[in-house]
C-alpha cells in the first residue's frame, strides 16, 4: 500500500510537495482554509535552484507561458516620469525572467496534480497526534484522516504550525504591504513602475497576463497587528496614510471599496527546529524569508523538492525530516540575510534620503556601470543558487494533469 502525506495548505509549496510525492508513487491529500484556491497577490519570481526544480517537475512551459510579460522595473517620480529603469534583460535588479502571479503558479501546481491529490477546501487541521507509526489528524469538518507524515505548507503566521511547533519566533520587519487588483487602463504599460514617497511609503503598479493590473501600497510603521484589522478598518488607514502621495496612489485608493486587494504584515520565520515527530514544516512556515528577499518561492519549491525526495528516500520519517532540514536550513538561512538596512534603506524617510536611494539607481542604470558590474561578476553564488540539490531519482512524466 502506498504511503500517505496530509499537507495542509494549497498554495505553492503544498502543490509542489503533492506533486514530488505523487511522481514517487505517494497518495497525497492537501487540505486548505480558503473556500477556493485563492488567485490574490502579486508577482512572485523563480531564480536559481528554484528554475532547476520547475525544470525537473516539467513545470518550465506552462510557468513561462504563464509569465506577466512584465519589461523591467522603472523608479518613477509623482507624476509618474522615469527616473531611473531596469530591463529584464540587462540587471538583477527587479525584474527577472520567470515573473509570475503567486495565483498563476498555485494554479499551474494545482492543475497539474489534480487527478492525484485529494483538495478539500474551506477545510483545516484541527488537532494532530502523533502515535509514533502514524498521525492521526482531526480536521474542521469532524472528519479523522490518517497519514505516514504531515507537512505544514502554510504562511509567515501558520496557526496549523503552532500545534506541533510552538515555538516559533516571527521577526517583525515594520512593514505593511497591501496588494490590489485594479482594472487595466490605457495608460498602464509592461514596466513594474515603483515611486518613493516620503516618510518610508512606496506605489507600485506592474502589469499582469490577466487583462488587470496588479498595485502595491507600502508603508512602515512601529504599530504591529494591523494585518488582523477587517477589511474596512484596512482601507482606513491605506487613505490615511497615502492621502497626500501622488502617481498611481489616487487611483488605488479610490479603487479600496470595490477592488480585490490582501493586506499583510512582513516578516521573517525564525524555528529552532522544522519537525516534531511525524509533523514537517515547509515553504514560508518553516523560513519565510518575506517578499524583500526575493526568494519565498524559490524557496518553496526548492524545500518541496527536496521534502519529497527524502521522505521517498528513506523508510524512517526521522531520518527524512532531519536530511531535508540539514540541506535546506542553510538555503533559507542566507536567503533571510537581507540587505544591511532593509528594508528601511529601500524606503526613504526624508527627501534627503529618497534623493540618495535615487541617485544610486541612477548611476546603476548606466549602461557602463551596468556593463562594468557584469565583468567584475560575483565573489559567491547568489543566494537563489547557494544550495546543492540532490539527484533527482523520480520520473518527470509521472504526473499529468
Amino acid at each position: 500500500m502506498s504511503r500517505h502525506a496530509l499537507i495542509s495548505g494549497a498554495s505553492i509549496a503544498g502543490p509542489a510537495l503533492a506533486l514530488e510525492l505523487a511522481r514517487r508513487g505517494w497518495r497525497t491529500t492537501i487540505v486548505e482554509r480558503a473556500p477556493k484556491l485563492r488567485d490574490e497577490g502579486q508577482n512572485v519570481d523563480v531564480k536559481g535552484a528554484g528554475r532547476e526544480v520547475l525544470r525537473r517537475l516539467g513545470l518550465v512551459d506552462a510557468v513561462a507561458a504563464a509569465t506577466t510579460g512584465e519589461r523591467g522595473l522603472r523608479f518613477v517620480d509623482d507624476e509618474g516620469r522615469v527616473l531611473a529603469s531596469f530591463p529584464v534583460s540587462e540587471t538583477d535588479i527587479g525584474t527577472v525572467e520567470y515573473e509570475i502571479l503567486r495565483g498563476e503558479l498555485s494554479r499551474i501546481l494545482v492543475d497539474r496534480t489534480s487527478t492525484v491529490t485529494d483538495y478539500r477546501f474551506d477545510t483545516r487541521i484541527e488537532d494532530l497526534e502523533d502515535r509514533g507509526d502514524r498521525v492521526v489528524a482531526t480536521l474542521s469538518d469532524g472528519e479523522t484522516l490518517s497519514a505516514d507524515v504531515v507537512a505544514i505548507a502554510e504562511g509567515l503566521r501558520s496557526s496549523t504550525r503552532d500545534l506541533v511547533l510552538p515555538d516559533a519566533r516571527i521577526r517583525e520587519l515594520g512593514m505593511y504591504c497591501a496588494y490590489v487588483t485594479l482594472p487595466r487602463t490605457d495608460t498602464d504599460d509592461a514596466w513594474w513602475n515603483w515611486h518613493h514617497a516620503l516618510g518610508r511609503r512606496s506605489v507600485h503598479v506592474r502589469p499582469d497576463n490577466l487583462g488587470t493590473t496588479r498595485a502595491l501600497l507600502s508603508f512602515m510603521t512601529d504599530v504591529r497587528g494591523l494585518e488582523t484589522l477587517d477589511r474596512a478598518d484596512q482601507a482606513t488607514i491605506l487613505r490615511r496614510t497615502f492621502a497626500d502621495v501622488g502617481y498611481a496612489a489616487p487611483r488605488i485608493l479610490a479603487a479600496l471599496d470595490d477592488a480585490p486587494f490582501y493586506f499583510d504584515a512582513i516578516g521573517q520565520a525564525r524555528l529552532p527546529r522544522w519537525s516534531a515527530g511525524r509533523a514537517v514544516v515547509v515553504g514560508d512556515a518553516a523560513g519565510c524569508a518575506s517578499p524583500i528577499s526575493g526568494m519565498s518561492t524559490s524557496i518553496a519549491l526548492v524545500g518541496a523538492h527536496v521534502l519529497g525526495g527524502e521522505l521517498d528516500r528513506h523508510d524512517d520519517h526521522r531520518t527524512a525530516v532531519g536530511a531535508y532540514e540539514s540541506r535546506v536550513r542553510p538555503y533559507v538561512e542566507r536567503a533571510q540575510r537581507l540587505t544591511p538596512g532593509a528594508p528601511e534603506l529601500g524606503n526613504p524617510d526624508t527627501r534627503l534620503g529618497r534623493a540618495g536611494t535615487l541617485a544610486f539607481f541612477r548611476a546603476m542604470s548606466h549602461p557602463l556601470v551596468s556593463r562594468a558590474a557584469g565583468l567584475l561578476g560575483r565573489p559567491s553564488r547568489p543566494p537563489a543558487d547557494e544550495i546543492d540539490l540532490p539527484a533527482d531519482d523520480a520520473p518527470t512524466a509521472a504526473v499529468t494533469s
